[in-house]
């Protein structure tokens, strides 16, 4: 009788164990996403830098500050800009002076140039007189040889005094644009002492201190979008090439515990960071949290596909990728989508066939 029993028992549990491991396809919605850690940064983000050297006079602004487009964040102290610019200023209006002035360069060739249409004048009216006289035989040969190089020549002289004067006014013409141009560059540099901001935004980050050395080459503060906020995500490559531009994007914020936002995929950036084989995908809330900060992290799911009611079993009942265990054996599946914890079956099994985990 005990040993009766005893088997029951053990027969007993055989099938509950049996029964626990046996189970029968459901059907469920199912979504398939691609996971990505997440890192939150405001949009348009950008570092400053000083386009000149100096030393920092004062900061305007404070982190935090909610700044307009071309306000001033910071001034900087250099006196060299400030002397060249006066240097190019004194230069231009000398030569504007030598251009238009009353004593200028021009007016003594105009000088010389009156000067040598007054000699000409008188050589050609004593040459034709000359030559008039010639012709009929009267005067030497010698009087007028004479007469005719004093002609020649007073035309000679004439005529390069005049290029002399359109040569010298064209090169203080281009003398009076380059002093213009060097004022101009060196008034420029004299405004780029006050490093203004490039957007409307918000100052995220101070890296200079009033008294520091400023260089071209260090950023002295960040400056980025006050509302807008983009989701950095970095996919694996193996899992690029089933993103696209507007899929949903679930989000989880470790700062918002057990909250989910929505957003989209706004744009995939083609270049792979060959240190940790991934792509960078950017998505926009459609949903955001009320304060956001740059540098918060969390992690997101970009959904690939979704299908109402389809057949699905658990991924571990899975035996090489696209077979179960089923009363009859082995059986061939063919499998469709999947997410951590199910997977779909298009064929080689209904929902009316058992299944044992393999385990």
């Amino acid at each position: 009788m005990k040993l009766y029993a005893y088997l029951v028992l053990i027969f007993t549990l055989l099938s509950c164990s049996e029964n626990k491991d046996k189970i029968l396809p459901t059907e469920r919605s199912l979504t398939e996403s691609v996971y990505s850690s997440v890192t939150i940064q405001p949009d348009s983000l950008y570092q400053v830098y000083a386009i000149v050297a100096g030393i920092l006079d004062k900061n305007l602004v404070e982190e935090g500050d909610v700044v307009l487009k071309d306000a001033i964040l910071m001034q900087i102290i250099n006196n060299t800009p400030k002397l060249n610019a006066q240097n190019a200023r004194l230069a231009l209006e000398l030569a504007k002076e030598n251009y238009n002035g009353n004593a200028a360069i021009l007016y003594g060739i105009k000088d010389e140039i009156a000067a040598a249409r007054l000699k000409f004048k008188n050589d050609s009216i004593n040459y034709f007189r000359q030559k008039n006289l010639w012709n009929q035989k009267i005067g030497s040969k010698a009087q007028f040889d004479a007469q005719k190089l004093n002609y020649e020549l007073s035309s000679n002289s004439l005529n390069l005094l005049t290029s002399k004067y359109n040569r010298t006014k064209n090169e203080l013409q281009t003398y009076v644009k380059q002093a213009q141009n060097n004022y101009e560059n060196t008034i420029i540099t004299t405004k780029d002492f006050a490093i203004k901001s490039k957007i409307n935004g918000k100052v995220y980050a101070l890296y200079k201190e009033p008294g520091e050395i400023i260089t071209t080459m260090e950023p002295l503060a960040s400056i980025g979008s006050a509302k807008r906020f983009n989701i950095n995500m970095l996919v694996d490559e193996v899992d690029i090439v089933r993103i696209s531009k507007n899929q949903e994007v679930i989000i989880t914020l470790d700062a918002y515990n057990g909250e989910t936002f929505k957003g989209l995929v706004s744009k995939i950036y083609p270049k792979k960071d060959e240190r940790n084989q991934t792509f960078m995908v950017e998505a926009i809330f459609e949903n955001a949290p009320k304060v956001l900060y740059p540098g918060l992290s969390g992690e997101a799911n970009i959904i690939i596909a979704k299908k109402d009611k389809v057949l699905t079993i658990p991924k571990g009942y899975l035996v090489e990728n696209n077979k179960v265990k089923t009363d009859d054996g082995l059986i061939d599946i063919t499998t469709g989508l999947q997410n951590m914890e199910y997977i779909e079956v298009l064929s080689g099994i209904t929902k009316d066939t058992h299944i044992y985990n393999p385990e």
